[in-house]
């Protein structure tokens, strides 16, 4: 798509008057849809204060301007949503759906029209969301708090598969379709494989947790699955990373090999919000890796983002002890020393050309698999915001970047 110079950029009027060029679609914090500083009761009471606070009113639209990318560089626009996070992201056809911690944005990037999604005018249950993905003619819209929402365009249908249905947990943050059929969710109590992707059927489920895996499954918290090679399930937890293969778990921690010690990022990490102040369950998992005396954002266990390339290897993002890879052996880690923007990694994703992006805390990174070295970007060269949480490939081959505050679309060869 040829970027309109007299794009159009979303806006919604809310109370409190208007906001040009911005959603306003609930308020969740920063650090809620970064990693969970609170406790489920508290988030659950955040983010229903939050929605019954925020009443929708009339949607319109506001003119903006293109703008030229740092010498000479590729052509960009951003559309704003507010004080809000884009935790995801979704390109599927000229459309792009973007996940905002205040409900779903369905963009058509032909007419220039959308449409917002919320709990207040369709099926969620919850405006946080963490994920969306397409599962054959329907979405898989991953939510904080009102679990998993399963969306038909076509006939506007919706469908909310939660806890009664066989779900873990009432959040959900991440999605996947294996190869065989298999639906597995990562979720803040364990994770589902629903079976050749049956939801109805109660048979077809399976939970998986601490208790069940005899600690194959490292910690509830699962902030991520992908799959790997020959039916690989790879899952990023707040407690390491866990790889169920032919029935079988396995895991890793820093002990292992997984993040940077913390005295290679205790002098460069420059986000200081440390989950462990926020919450009695952040604080006990510092306390069991001996990390109680560390009192900034380190914790090189847990694993906020998770990525696997088509040659099996795998990526993990830590939150402050940088990204780590494993090739099948061992891991190797990279943090700022090595060309990274940040050590919290917020956002892993693999491009149309199975490139590596890496989103963190202050920039984009793009990883060079045969240097070695990483290609940052930052708001002068298009990017919305420093911090980067979701991604995603037009159909024409330009990027989509989710921040906190907007979205930015960057024209190919960037």
């Amino acid at each position: 798509m040829k970027i309109n110079p007299a794009l159009l950029v979303l806006g919604v009027l809310l109370g409190g008057g208007a906001v040009v060029g911005a959603y306003l679609l609930g308020q969740h914090s920063e650090d809620e849809a970064v990693a969970t500083t609170a406790t489920k009761k508290e988030a659950v009471a955040t983010a229903n204060a939050a929605q019954s606070a925020s009443p929708q009113r009339k949607v319109a639209l506001f003119p903006d301007d293109e703008k030229e990318g740092a010498a000479g560089g590729p052509r960009f626009s951003h559309f704003r949503v507010g004080n809000r996070n884009v935790k995801s992201m979704f390109a599927d056809g000229k459309y792009i759906w973007v996940g905002t911690s205040g409900g779903v944005i369905r963009y058509d990037s032909e007419t220039d029209d959308y449409q917002l999604y919320n709990n207040k005018n369709s099926g969620l249950l919850s405006n946080g969301i963490f994920h969306i993905s397409r599962l054959g003619d329907r979405m898989a819209i991953g939510t904080y708090g009102g679990g998993l929402a399963l969306f038909t365009p076509d006939t506007n249908n919706w469908q909310i598969i939660n806890i009664p249905q066989g779900l873990a947990d009432q959040f959900v943050y991440d999605v996947i379709k294996a190869k065989n059929g298999d639906i597995w969710l990562a979720t803040w109590s364990g994770a589902n494989r629903v079976r050749q992707g049956k939801f109805d059927d109660p048979k077809a489920w399976d939970t998986f947790t601490m208790e069940n895996t005899n600690g194959g499954l490292p910690n509830p918290w699962v902030y991520g699955v992908r799959e790997g090679q020959n039916g690989d399930i790879w899952l990023a937890t707040e407690g390491g990373m866990a790889l169920y293969r032919d029935g079988k778990w396995q895991h890793w921690q820093h002990k292992d090999g997984l993040g940077a010690d913390y005295e290679l990022v205790r002098d460069v990490n420059q986000f200081k919000n440390d989950p462990g102040k926020a919450s009695m369950h952040h604080s006990r998992q510092k306390q069991e890796q001996g990390l109680q005396n560390v009192n900034d954002a380190y914790n090189p266990n847990y694993v906020i983002s998770l990525a696997v390339q088509s040659d099996g290897t795998v990526w993990a993002g830590t939150w402050g002890a940088g990204l780590s890879r494993y090739d099948g052996k061992q891991w190797k880690t990279y943090t700022t020393k090595d060309g990274l923007p940040a050590n919290h990694i917020f956002m892993l994703y693999v491009d149309n050309k199975q490139q590596l992006w890496i989103g963190t805390s202050q920039g984009l990174a793009r990883f060079d698999a045969k240097t070695e070295r990483f290609e940052v970007k930052g708001v002068a060269d298009g990017l919305y915001a420093e911090n980067v949480f979701s991604m995603a490939n037009g159909e024409d081959g330009s990027l989509w970047i989710g921040s906190f505050g907007g979205v930015a679309h960057i024209e190919q060869g960037w």
